[in-house]
């Protein structure tokens, strides 16, 4: 059977240049495998690699406590406000930003803690002033 020798021998070099998806990585080789899938997926999408370090990295994450901390909290914000705080990052917008489409600072911060929810008007207007479907401010 020399179909399992040489799938053992690319198995072992594939390793050898991902260690990701060896038995005991680190996070320097998950941190290498997240840049080597970022060239795959610019680079060769239809890469069978792209799978399977792709499904090791989703195995590794699943074990790091804090990753998966932070993947709890962002699915425990509601859409709107994490829409909302995304497009206030890349546009480099502060609370005060939003006197036309939400009111006033406190009201902003209230929103984006949670204490207040986005109205339909805000939401129209927000879609508005961002060029986008109203749709991505709801869950």
């Amino acid at each position: 059977m020399m179909i399992v020798a040489d799938a053992i021998k690319a198995t072992q070099a594939l390793v050898a240049a991902v260690p990701l998806l060896g038995e005991h990585p680190n996070d320097k080789d998950y941190e290498e495998a997240l840049e080597l899938v970022e060239y795959l997926l610019m680079n060769e999408p239809r890469s069978a690699l792209l799978d399977i370090v792709c499904a090791k990295i989703s195995r590794y994450e699943a074990n790091q406590p804090e990753i998966v901390a932070l993947r709890q909290e962002m699915e425990s914000v509601p859409v709107g406000i994490a829409v909302l705080r995304t497009l206030m990052d890349q546009h480099k917008l502060t609370i005060s930003d939003f006197q036309d489409e939400i009111g006033s600072k406190s009201m902003v911060s209230r929103v984006l803690n949670g204490q207040r929810q986005l109205t339909l008007n805000h939401i129209k207007k927000l879609a508005i002033r961002f060029g986008v479907s109203p749709a991505l401010f709801i869950e």
